[in-house]
């Protein structure tokens, strides 16, 4: 059994918002940020893309993601305040892309440099490393936090995504691979961005520092799919499966069915197929089939959709317009590695 961990802020930079709260409510409102950007596709028409609107068109790259990221991590930080953060030991551990055009193994070790002099400067002994990457990376990073909690390591977690498709080459790589939603690609998706971060620690730690629970992560797991994209049958969602029936292993079913869902499911064939069998092979976890598809919102967001997923889901809590108190969060990574984590309200809902 894997150790609980309760999430004590959240933080998120999107196309729709600044912060967590602002980012969550747009997505409530059906708020869009899908518009024309600076760069001409084969046609010559401008191409659509979801992209955050204080960012100069021109920064790309690692720069842009630095820049993503530390607002989100800045955002936690100050919800939780430096009393917080100095009695704690600190970890931080990121979700980056996945190499690609446009994002390299020198970008990735330049971001984590980067990150690690930003907290240098202010103490020592924090720990900034990486611990996953693409879209599932957040949760394999939650994966990681429960093992050390169960080892004893009791500390504070920042575990935190970043993504932005927003680069020349990227587009370029996606628009040969007929994978940019464009006139005549029928299973596109649109680019998106953003950074989110989780706060999590130990119940123990959490009543010790008297700080309010947002939610408790009662089970996160990642799994391989072997059958990607190209592959010739698809995916019949066997790597998916195997980590959604590893997340709420603790269950009691049917009483404590899934409430909610918030997938990164982004308009691609492949990925909606692959659910679909997901939950033929898992009828008894769900109250409703129904999910949610933020990434009508703010684009494919990435290395950052499982953070930005927890932090709907937290916010319906504390809102009250979730449908109940469990929420299932779900992601798979362009390389094949899925995650899904539970997230369950600490407060009566």
């Amino acid at each position: 059994m894997s150790a609980s961990l309760d999430v004590v802020a959240v933080g998120a930079r999107t196309p729709v918002g600044y912060t967590a709260e602002s980012s969550a409510a747009a997505v409530r409102a059906g708020i869009s940020r899908y518009a024309e950007y600076p760069f001409a596709n084969a046609q010559g028409e401008p191409v659509v893309v979801a992209a955050d609107g204080l960012l100069d068109p021109k920064l790309e790259g690692r720069e842009r993601l630095l820049q993503l990221i530390e607002s989100a991590l800045g955002e936690v930080e100050a919800k939780l305040g430096t009393d917080v953060l100095s009695l704690c030991q600190l970890s931080v551990l990121l979700a980056c892309p996945e190499f690609r055009p446009g994002f390299s193994a020198s970008d990735e070790a330049w971001l984590l440099d980067a990150l690690d002099a930003r907290y240098r400067a202010r103490r020592s002994g924090v720990r900034v490393m990486l611990a996953g990457r693409g879209h599932a990376g957040v949760i394999r990073a939650v994966e990681q936090a429960q093992r050390e909690l169960t080892e004893g390591k009791e500390q504070l977690f920042l575990v935190a995504g970043v993504d932005s498709y927003l680069h020349t080459e990227t587009f370029l790589w996606l628009e040969q691979a007929r994978r940019f939603a464009q006139p005549g690609i029928r299973s596109g998706f649109t680019p998106g961005e953003g950074a989110a971060c989780l706060a999590l620690m130990s119940a123990g730690l959490r009543r010790r520092l008297r700080l309010t629970g947002l939610a408790v992560v009662r089970g996160a797991r990642t799994a391989q799919e072997r059958q990607l994209r190209n592959s010739n049958t698809g995916s019949l969602g066997i790597g998916m499966t195997e980590a959604v029936e590893g997340a709420v292993m603790g269950l009691r079913l049917p009483q404590e069915g899934i409430d909610d869902l918030y997938t990164d499911i982004n308009g691609e064939r492949y990925r909606s197929e692959e659910w679909g069998f997901v939950v033929l092979r898992t009828p008894s976890l769900w109250k409703s089939t129904d999910f949610r598809i933020p990434c009508s919102s703010w684009g494919d967001a990435g290395a950052a959709s499982g953070a930005l997923g927890c932090t709907l889901a937290i916010r319906a809590f504390a809102r009250g317009y979730a449908r109940g108190p469990r929420a299932l969060v779900v992601a798979g990574s362009d390389g094949g590695l899925r995650g899904a984590m539970l997230l369950q309200s600490l407060q009566p809902l």
